[in-house]
């Protein structure tokens, strides 16, 4: 073996002219001339002595690394999304096709697209419908046709433009297109225009999640050509120079939240989710605490109930992910999130069922996505606020050990818990961690605490998918942050419904019996009960003792509880990275 790894380290340590730094392209990928001098070399040295095994492996091994094409050149932590750039020359040579993407009222105001749309849509008039691509000497030599719809009417938003630039976009992809020309027009005729007030920015952020490269695939160094393809840099027809680093910074943080969200659960177990987490921080100025321990049931009795089951299995053991950002400056703000991270919910003793179980590696989808504003924090570096995220980061596993319904166990709070459904685990992982945020709180200038979670069936069916649910207590709704929220999200595209906590669902969880204070939940699924959504917020108000900080305490604390089952989207569908825009626009823009 020996003189194998002599000429292992004469190829590797070998200096190439100077005339071999050269890059050759070939489709869809990049070669170096050091690459291909190597396998020169290799030959040589192969075919001259004897052709061994020991050589031909060598050249397959170098092969298949140049194989690779651009899934080696993307980083893993942090994703690295698709570079912007604004220009204002629509034949720019840096870019390779056009895409025009508009409500196709009137004219866009460049001649040459105007004529081409002209021409195409007289003698096509289902042109835009069918994302046409057509001849035009523009970037590239060929136009996408993209039409946003009927933008008059009272239910159409922004979205329409983001809709439209992930068609777009994919069509171009398709094509070939690796870096494409953006061009954003809206004819900005109807009485509802001030929705419409981002649409380029949600019109970019729509092509840049259309070229979202999940985790597992830029891990694969032999991932197939067809889900790699993508587009690499993206052009954008504007003069606003603030652009590329607005969207940029919002697409890295939701491409956070995807990778930790949409990645199946043995690659984001609760001790990988932590790692990504520690090396996505690593070298910033947001301080990272995991907390691990053999037995969670002094700190978080009730978040240690559920994961009891899972300890069987090192990989699958829970973890607590704390994260901190303070701005520069006096702190004159302190945000608070709560995160339920369920890296996998098989439902534990009330298992899922009937197929329904299928997906459930998205049920961490909170904790992602707070994870994912954090990393926005640390992009955008805000100042006078503090934020402080709390992960709780937990599978919930099925078997002999795994908690069922009607134990009764006391909370962080000190409130004695029974528990009615063990796939109600979300709200059992996220009390008593926001038992510890409150009490943290208390002591925070200015503080205000969330809950986010995919935690309901319920809010999807209330809502349908791409909309999230905001619930206010007491003096969260006198600064009125939900209505903040879902105003804010409206004009991202990122929208939200306000809910209302009620005392029927504090009655619904009210002790049944002597032995408890509250109940976790009632036995049915929460698409088949009243108030679904609604009665998980109280639970938690109740379980962490956030009931002694209403409006009229003499310590009120400022809590809204966030449900994006239905805005996070589940699987197969890509993750979305809500409520990221919603909460970037309401609280640090």
């Amino acid at each position: 073996m020996a003189p194998t790894c002599t000429v292992r380290a004469a190829i590797t340590d070998a200096t190439p002219p100077q005339s071999l730094t050269k890059e050759y392209s070939l489709p869809h990928r990049q070669i170096s001339a050091f690459t291909l001098w190597q396998w020169w070399r290799m030959c040589v040295g192969v075919c001259l002595p004897v052709f061994s095994e020991v050589y031909l492996q060598q050249i397959l091994s170098t092969m298949a690394q140049a194989k690779r094409a651009k899934v080696a050149d993307v980083s893993s932590v942090p994703p690295s999304p698709p570079k912007v750039a604004i220009t204002q020359d629509i034949t720019d040579p840096q870019a390779d096709s056009v895409v025009l993407i508009s409500d196709f009222i009137d004219e866009c105001g460049i001649d040459i697209i105007d004529q081409a749309v002209s021409a195409t849509t007289a003698i096509d008039k289902a042109a835009v419908e069918n994302l046409s691509l057509i001849p035009v000497p523009v970037a590239g030599g060929r136009l996408v046709l993209s039409g946003t719809g009927d933008l008059s009417r009272d239910f159409d938003d922004v979205r329409r433009f983001s809709d439209a630039a992930q068609k777009g976009i994919k069509r171009v992809v398709q094509a070939g297109s690796r870096a494409p020309l953006i061009v954003i027009h809206y004819s900005a005729k109807s009485k509802v225009q001030e929705l419409f007030a981002n649409h380029i920015y949600v019109a970019v952020l729509g092509a840049l999640s259309q070229s979202y490269l999940p985790l597992e695939v830029r891990e694969d160094s032999d991932a197939p050509l067809s889900v790699t393809a993508t587009a690499e840099r993206i052009f954008v027809y504007s003069t606003d120079e603030k652009l590329p680093q607005h969207v940029s910074a919002i697409e890295s943080a939701r491409a956070v939240a995807r990778d930790l969200c949409g990645s199946d659960p043995e690659r984001m177990a609760p001790p990988r989710f932590a790692e990504y987490v520690e090396a996505l921080f690593s070298g910033s100025k947001l301080k990272v605490a995991v907390k691990i321990s053999e037995d969670f049931s002094d700190e978080y009795p009730l978040l240690e109930a559920v994961a009891r089951c899972s300890r069987v299995v090192p990989r699958h053991h829970p973890h607590v992910v704390n994260i901190e950002y303070t701005g520069e400056g006096d702190v004159k703000k302190t945000f608070f999130f709560v995160g339920k991270g369920i890296t996998y919910d098989t439902g534990g003793a009330d298992i899922k069922a009937g197929g329904v179980m299928a997906g459930m590696h998205r049920d961490k989808g909170g904790a992602s996505a707070i994870c994912g504003f954090m990393y926005l924090l640390h992009l955008i570096q805000p100042k006078n606020i503090r934020v402080v995220a709390k992960l709780a980061v937990v599978r919930n596993s099925v078997g002999a050990d795994a908690y069922v319904a009607d134990e009764i166990i006391r909370s962080r709070a000190g409130v004695r818990v029974r528990v009615g459904n063990t796939d109600a685990e979300g709200r059992m992982v996220m009390a008593d961690v926001l038992c510890e945020a409150k009490e943290e709180a208390l002591q925070a200038p200015d503080p205000h605490i969330f809950t986010v979670a995919t935690l309901t069936g319920h809010a999807v069916r209330a809502y349908g998918t791409g909309y999230f649910a905001a619930m206010d207590n007491g003096p969260a709704k006198a600064k009125k942050m939900s209505e903040n929220i879902a105003q804010h999200g409206l004009l991202w595209g990122d929208p939200a419904e306000i809910s209302t906590v009620r005392r029927e669902d504090f009655d619904f969880v009210r002790k049944t019996y002597l032995t408890e204070d509250v109940l976790q939940s009632n036995s049915a699924a929460s698409t088949a009960t009243a108030r679904g959504h609604q009665f998980p917020a109280a639970f938690l108000t109740v379980a962490s003792g956030m009931t002694d900080h209403g409006i009229n305490s003499a310590t009120p604390l400022p809590y809204t509880h966030l449900d994006i089952a239905g805005s996070t989207k589940m699987w197969p569908t890509p993750v979305s990275g809500s409520p990221i825009p919603a909460l970037a626009s309401a609280l640090l823009i």
